[in-house]
């Protein structure tokens, strides 16, 4: 690998321009060649703001791995796609991100996996949520067994009223379905991380399209239609684990509640508890007393020097190309992200037969 990585893009939307591309632009040992949108329009913009000079633009990503040049791809795609993009790229050899979820269907996750192994190339997927800074925090209690055994956990993504309306995401064909799968992913990916279990053993899961007809609705995103509205709009999981532990997932976009959180986890362990909710909380007993504590997660400040501040985004970005420069493992491993395609496909399973998933 020469001395800059250097990174190819699929799909220039959305989470490109929002996300990965100005984290990526921010890193000095990287150079973003490649462009591919199906819009060819879109992948011009992006190389235009950050590419390099000559850099090259495709509506074909076939075309950008067959040109080569590259080392690694981003695969910033609906759902549906990011199983064949990224095990093409795989195959061509490179290394991969892949936007979360890993892929439609855990089928589609397992094969992406496989591939990876194969290809001796990593993989891996985007739950930025993991690089926040009271998840970073929560992570290490947790590793040093502030907590206890963590038996009981909630995992929080719930919207009053905010239905994403643009690009595909109302489109089950596209996307695999709603909420459960666009913002459960990440509650439920934070919740499996912290409490480090990836076994499990039954879900009993529902769904609810019960908001989706109402004409011009409240929403923050503006009024969706409803005759493109063809996903859930939430859906509930209860888990149980090999080991006897319990999570519930919450995830809805529109929902009739003031009790709203996204991306959050709630902890509850033999020695102490922990919640996200208005901050980072920890809880416990000592010397027979309970106990509360907020975390400050501001260092605080010197006067006249703002200090070196780094967004989740751009801590993932650099973690992932750091892990391929010195071939570490990535933080997000892409057989936990299949886990998380697992469950969430056993919700919906269980949703719709009304009998529980046996894992």
């Amino acid at each position: 690998m020469s001395s800059k990585v250097k990174i190819g893009i699929v799909g220039c939307g959305g989470i490109a321009n929002g996300k990965h591309l100005p984290s990526l632009s921010k890193l000095d040992n990287v150079e973003i060649v490649s462009f591919c949108d199906v819009v060819e329009d879109r992948a011009h913009l992006a190389a235009e703001k950050y590419g390099v000079p000559g850099a090259k633009v495709y509506s074909d990503y076939q075309k950008l791995l067959g040109d080569g040049g590259t080392d690694v791809i981003h695969v910033l795609t609906p759902n549906a796609s990011h199983a064949p993009i990224t095990i093409a790229a795989l195959e061509a050899g490179n290394h991969v991100m892949s936007e979360k979820p890993i892929a439609k269907t855990s089928t589609d996750a397992r094969a992406m996996v496989e591939a990876a192994q194969k290809s001796g190339k990593k993989l891996t997927v985007g739950y930025n949520n993991r690089y926040r800074a009271d998840s970073q925090y929560l992570k290490r209690l947790c590793v040093r067994g502030d907590l206890g055994e963590i038996y009981f956990a909630k995992a929080h993504a719930v919207r009053r009223r905010a239905v994403p309306t643009w690009g595909v995401f109302l489109d089950e064909e596209q996307q695999g379905g709603g909420p459960l799968i666009d913002i459960g992913t990440h509650a439920l990916d934070l919740t499996l991380w912290l409490m480090d279990n990836y076994k499990p053993k039954l879900v009993v899961g529902t769904k609810y399209r019960k908001l989706a007809d109402t004409e011009n609705a409240a929403n923050a995103f503006g009024p969706w239609d409803p005759k493109v509205f063809t996903v859930e709009d939430s859906a509930f999981g209860f888990i149980t684990m090999e080991n006897g532990a319990t999570i519930f997932l919450e995830s809805s976009w529109a929902l009739n509640t003031l009790d709203v959180d996204e991306a959050k986890s709630t902890l509850c362990g033999t020695k102490g508890g922990a919640d996200m909710k208005g901050g980072l909380r920890i809880n416990g007993e000592d010397m027979s007393r309970l106990y509360q504590h907020n975390v400050d997660l501001n260092a605080g400040g010197v006067a006249f020097y703002s200090g070196k501040t780094e967004n989740d985004a751009t801590l993932e970005a650099r973690l992932w190309i750091d892990a391929i420069v010195n071939d570490k493992d990535p933080v997000v491993l892409p057989q936990q992200a299949y886990i998380v395609s697992l469950l969430l496909e056993a919700i919906y399973e269980s949703a719709r037969t009304g009998e529980a998933v046996k894992l």
